[in-house]
């Protein structure tokens, strides 16, 4: 993915200014030739209409061959734009002063459903409503930092595909027990294909939480499959590495609705910048047990 402009515009006097006809609207704008890509240049006031404008001529022009993501970071005016045929992204980290927890769970509940949502966490954060469109993005990257444990509902209330949560620490037992349990039973997490937990500091529970579960394994003269799936996206390396990390574990669990496979890896020791962290991984493979194990014949 390449950026071709930018709304924001620091030196609106350093470029010369060119003008474009966006769908019947006239835009100022400037080239950056360091950065190599155009800037719009607009009163705060106007746009809205500027952005709708834009949105809707690179539209006519590339079509729907193309996927379109708005990628929105520095959170601050609470604004997204009502746009056709394009996916939003969050990017959003909430420091240590951070206070305006309704506002933020009405911008939610007001936007559209996100594709991906990045948010890194520098307080003991507050849960949001269980049917927050916060917990229902496709994808959903939570940082949780400060030696602060991450809030349970974000385990308990995701409604999306790909959930990852990276953390200093966390007593993550029954939270995971009773994760496993309920994608077991059926009651929840229909839509989920990949789970990642990091936990940097704190020791996890292997063989404990492996009995709780009720996990099946694979017989050790077979070698087991590796699950790994597309990333819905990643802003910083999905070209790089376009797919999620690689499981490969004997452990696995079966639903009882459908008899649909998960695998399941717990203590996946590996060098992070703060040392030695601990990985817990949970792969659906939406198939059931008699095909699943058909991938080892």
């Amino acid at each position: 993915m390449e950026s071709i402009m930018d709304f924001w515009n620091p030196k609106k006097d350093k470029y010369g200014i060119f003008q474009v006809n966006a769908s019947g609207n006239m835009i100022d704008f400037q080239w950056n030739t360091f950065q190599n890509w155009a800037m719009a240049s607009f009163k705060n006031r106007d746009k809205e209409s500027v952005i709708e404008s834009i949105h809707d001529y690179l539209l006519d022009f590339f079509g729907s061959s193309v996927q379109y993501h708005w990628r929105y970071d520095y959170f601050k005016h609470y604004f997204i734009p009502k746009l056709r045929n394009v996916s939003f992204c969050l990017d959003i980290t909430l420091n240590e002063d951070f206070t305006d927890w309704e506002k933020l769970e009405t911008f939610f509940s007001s936007s559209p459903a996100f594709k991906w949502i990045e948010m890194g966490i520098k307080l003991a954060a507050k849960p949001f409503h269980p049917e927050s469109k916060f917990y229902q993005a496709e994808s959903l990257l939570v940082i949780q930092r400060r030696n602060i444990v991450p809030s349970p509902a974000i385990l308990r209330h995701f409604q999306g595909k790909q959930l990852t949560i990276i953390c200093d620490r966390w007593e993550i037992s029954e939270d995971l027990i009773e994760f496993v349990n309920r994608w077991k039973s059926g009651e929840a997490f229909q839509n989920l294909e990949y789970l990642k937990i990091e936990i940097n500091r704190n020791e996890v529970m292997h063989n404990g939480i492996l009995n709780e579960i009720g996990a099946k394994f694979i017989d050790a003269t077979r070698q087991p499959p590796t699950h790994s799936v597309p990333k819905i996206y990643d802003w910083h390396d999905k070209q790089t590495e376009p797919n999620t990390d690689a499981i490969r574990s004997r452990a696995y669990v079966v639903r009882q609705s459908d008899n649909c496979v998960a695998s399941i890896l717990i203590g996946n020791y590996r060098f992070s910048f703060g040392g030695r962290s601990k990985s817990i991984y949970f792969g659906v493979w939406h198939k059931t047990e008699e095909e699943f194990l058909k991938l080892m014949d």
